[in-house]
């Protein structure tokens, strides 16, 4: 399980999202990314998130910055919430578990006493020469978009 910290450089990927494609962090060299990972598509506090990056889509445009929203579902869940919500971003699919823990976001947690491994809800926004500039951990939805706006 990775332990990364700001300044290192972010774990590469190539990842398959919506439509047949393949999302690479190398395809966004020179653009700032957030990389969100997200528990599960189409639940209250995944959608409540995804829905706030939509909704400021065009700031973080105008700031130079893509959005990719990464969880363990299947490239067929995520085309049915990105069309079910007009998701303007990949989201990209990583069932072989590989990126979380490459992140360090395939975490143990604990619902009614009971223990399972699941993904923490983690940003990362990661510079233009691939480096991580900062780490959001523990993600609280409410509120997380203008925090990421308050450090670019």
């Amino acid at each position: 399980m990775a332990s990364l910290k700001v300044g290192d450089l972010a774990p590469a990927f190539a990842l398959p999202a919506a439509g047949g494609t393949t999302i690479s962090l190398s395809d966004f060299r020179g653009k700032k990314v957030i990389l969100y990972f997200y528990p599960k598509d189409d639940t209250s506090g995944c959608t409540k998130e995804a829905c706030a990056f939509r909704d400021t889509i065009s700031i973080l445009k105008k700031k130079g910055v893509i959005i990719i929203g990464a969880s363990i579902d299947s490239v067929a869940s995520h085309e049915k919430f990105t069309e079910k919500y007009k998701l303007p971003f990949p989201l990209i699919s990583d069932e072989e578990k590989e990126l979380v823990k490459k992140y360090g976001v395939w975490k143990e947690k604990s619902m009614y006493g009971r223990k399972y491994m699941g993904i923490e809800r983690t940003t990362f926004l990661i510079d233009e020469k691939g480096r991580i500039a900062h780490i959001f951990p523990k993600v609280k939805v409410d509120g997380h978009v203008d925090e990421i706006l308050s450090v670019l």
